[in-house]
């Protein structure tokens, strides 16, 4: 088990210095001057760009520049953005908020997916599985943006149960619109997955031993149907955890909430190639955290899965 796991943390290595320079080089390749793009369309004297330029290391060669920001990494030392805030405390104070954005999301599409799908699956064909079938595929049908738009309308203005925008006040509490909103298109995802390997175990042979030995119908769907049916959607939670992280962009701007999908938006618009990989390198870190856990949880969920051979 420990030398797998140190396997596994020393891929972190590879992917993170191809994503970050896979991700640098194509900001890099952005056209436009992103500091010219700072002052609009009062530009201040040449020698005022150029300092900003030499500042920010932008008229240097994209390898050097690369190399700079490695070196930064390695050093603890992120710098400052375009205005002139330390990326490191930008990061500090946002990644807290999405992380709660996104285990709220998390925990919404897990605890209601796999119960929906459990129901659904063990009732094919049925009333229920059908409407949670057509009602999953108008929630992926629909775009991120129209439900976050929706829900806003509805819940938040129109019947005041939520605020409508989160703002400075970026608590669990404040956090749940939005978190439903970007949990919704997993959570229809968990369902039909839960639903689909629910309805395949069913008819496996263990299944119909432990009913032939006489074991009560919730010990059958706990014990043998749940654990099995639950490896392909842990697998696709723990993926999920690190999408939910970077999709929350749209969600983040819709509910004005203050964390990486946010500043990563506005490093976008101004061309900040050291804040975006900066946020990436972070996600990067979350997916491989993520899906190391997943694949430790296969032990638990199926015993003939061992790690230390």
């Amino acid at each position: 088990m420990v030398r797998y796991i140190l396997r596994r943390l020393l891929q972190v290595i590879p992917v993170f210095l191809g994503t970050t320079l896979l991700v640098y080089y194509m900001v890099f390749a952005l056209p436009g001057d992103p500091i010219a793009a700072l002052f609009g369309e009062r530009q201040p004297p040449q020698g005022v760009i150029d300092a900003l330029r030499a500042q920010y290391n932008l008229d240097q060669p994209f390898w050097v520049q690369y190399g700079i920001f490695l070196k930064n990494v390695f050093t603890f030392n992120l710098g400052v953005d375009f205005t002139q805030q330390p990326i490191a405390d930008a990061l500090a104070r946002a990644f807290p908020v999405t992380a709660m954005l996104a285990i709220e999301a998390l925990i919404i599409q897990a605890v209601f997916g796999v119960a929906f799908g459990v129901f659904a699956g063990l009732r094919k064909g049925k009333l229920f599985d059908s409407t949670v079938l057509i009602v999953s595929l108008v929630v992926i049908a629909v775009p991120t943006f129209v439900l976050g738009f929706v829900f806003q309308l509805v819940f938040g203005v129109q019947l005041g149960w939520a605020k409508p925008t989160v703002g400075a006040n970026a608590d669990w509490g404040n956090l749940i619109l939005p978190a439903v909103v970007l949990g919704l298109v997993s959570f229809a995802y968990v369902l039909r997955l839960t639903r689909a390997s629910v309805g395949e175990n069913m008819n496996a042979d263990y299944v119909r031993t432990a009913t032939a030995k006489g074991l009560s119908r919730p010990r059958v769907v706990m014990a043998h149907i749940l654990r099995n049916s639950l490896i392909p959607v842990v697998t696709y939670l723990g993926a999920n955890l690190g999408g939910l992280m970077g999709g929350a962009i749209v969600t983040e701007g819709i509910f004005n909430v203050p964390g990486v999908g946010n500043k990563l938006f506005q490093a976008i618009q101004r061309s900040e190639g050291p804040t975006i990989v900066a946020i990436v390198s972070v996600l990067v870190l979350v997916f491989v955290v993520t899906n190391l856990l997943v694949d430790l949880l296969y032990a638990w969920l199926d015993p003939r899965i061992r790690y230390d051979q």
